[in-house]
């Protein structure tokens, strides 16, 4: 498996996770990657995708509602929407990775974790939100380095305070 795709998939697990079951944020994260070991080169780029989207939620979901309004997040398949908001937020706030390739990824996870009908959903969800994404990126913010020792350090104190 591609190190990049291994490292999108320990970060949607980790969203899956948060949005679903509630758990903490880094934690989840942190358990993901030991259960999954990611190379060390792809920590970092799972870490920016990983925490860019929760930094960016409310701007993502509200881009994802504007191009499938027919689709309320909350009725969403939650496979559907995180791979959504991962794949969102990799479009319009990282510039790391060509267009094609994150939706690419995205039906391939789709594939993987999500039901038949998936795979269909994301593609079209995410080519609308292509092509409109000079609309919508002004809104996101890309995690830099220190937002991600920031988000470190709070595991840390987490972990040395039995949370």
């Amino acid at each position: 498996m591609k190190p990049r795709r291994k490292a999108r998939i320990v970060a949607f697990q980790a969203l899956f996770e948060v949005d679903e079951a509630g758990h903490d944020k880094v934690a989840s994260l942190e358990h993901r990657m030991a259960e999954n070991p990611v190379a060390d080169e792809q920590r970092t780029f799972c870490r920016s995708l990983y925490y860019g989207t929760l930094d960016n939620l409310a701007p993502l979901d509200q881009a994802i509602q504007q191009v499938a309004p027919e689709w309320p997040l909350a009725q969403m398949a939650p496979v559907d929407r995180n791979i959504l908001r991962l794949a969102a937020y990799e479009l319009l706030a990282d510039e790391s990775t060509p267009s094609k390739v994150t939706i690419n990824e995205a039906v391939e996870l789709a594939k993987l974790f999500g039901s038949d009908s998936s795979a269909r959903f994301v593609n079209g969800v995410l080519g609308t939100l292509y092509t409109m994404r000079d609309q919508l990126a002004p809104t996101l913010s890309a995690p830099n380095a220190s937002a991600l020792d920031s988000h470190e350090q709070d595991g840390v104190q987490a972990n040395t305070q039995g949370g």
